[in-house]
């Protein structure tokens, strides 16, 4: 019957006659097949048997599926999730990743998976995060601008990666940025340029990419615009001319 069940619902159903939890949980409500399963191949009905059993979770450390054991690490105590930090699928190691004290993340710093690399940045607290800025993975780094303190992004300003250089250009403080100016992306200079310190912006007006000096154009002092008058770039020329207009209504 439930083999037919699980051919029209869809639902995966277990064999309870072979589970060793039927003859105790099944009498007392705490699984039930096709829902609250430790034994069905999905991950569902296994989340749901942890939530109602956890003090078994960690019995299935050694499970050979691996979401079995990935999610066990989510309810066992987080003393024990320790013993599956050299686990040889990565999914249960980002389980891990999540549930290990701070100061053990370490071990897992430098794990071959960026994805449990990026839960360590996560956790990590910000002040041991520089060791990290030159992963080889830009995803990491990533995770490490978004963290860094502020006294330490100076050193991810020329990472080789766009997307972590804009982060940089987007946590620097504003008089940190004038060495971001040249940045070869025009994407990376166009938030510099929109968050420059009003002397800084000036040296953008000139920019090759419109959109650089749009934003510099809403930085700088309103008496260095009048190059920006005749801007090729309609926008520009807006701006610039509204901008000149406040100091000089005519």
């Amino acid at each position: 019957m439930s083999k037919l069940l699980s051919r029209i619902s869809g639902v995966p159903m277990a064999d309870c006659s072979t589970c060793a939890h039927r003859a105790r949980l099944l009498a007392e409500a705490r699984c039930q097949p096709g829902d609250v399963c430790v034994v069905a191949e999905s991950g569902r009905q296994i989340d749901r048997f942890f939530r109602f059993n956890p003090e078994l979770a960690q019995d299935y450390f050694s499970d050979p599926f691996w979401e079995r054991r990935a999610i066990a690490v989510r309810y066992a105590p987080v003393e024990r999730a320790q013993a599956l930090i050299g686990d040889r699928d990565e999914v249960v190691r980002r389980a891990v990743a999540t549930r290990l004290p701070t100061e053990s993340l370490w071990r897992l710093a430098r794990d071959p998976d960026r994805e449990v690399r990026i839960t360590v940045m996560s956790r990590l607290p910000p002040d041991r995060l520089g060791d990290f800025v030159g992963d080889p993975d830009y995803m990491v780094r990533l995770q490490v601008a978004h963290r860094l303190p502020h006294g330490h992004l100076p050193r991810m300003a020329h990472d080789p990666d766009r997307e972590v250089r804009k982060e940089v250009a987007r946590r620097l403080p504003a008089f940190a940025l004038g060495r971001m100016m040249r940045d070869p992306d025009e994407e990376v200079r166009r938030i510099v340029a929109g968050r420059l310190l009003p002397d800084d912006a000036v040296r953008m007006l000139d920019d090759a990419d419109w959109l650089v000096r749009f934003g510099a154009a809403g930085q700088a002092p309103v008496a260095a615009l009048a190059r920006l008058a005749d801007d090729p770039e309609p926008d520009v020329r807006s701006l610039a001319r509204r901008r000149l207009a406040e100091i000089n209504p005519s």
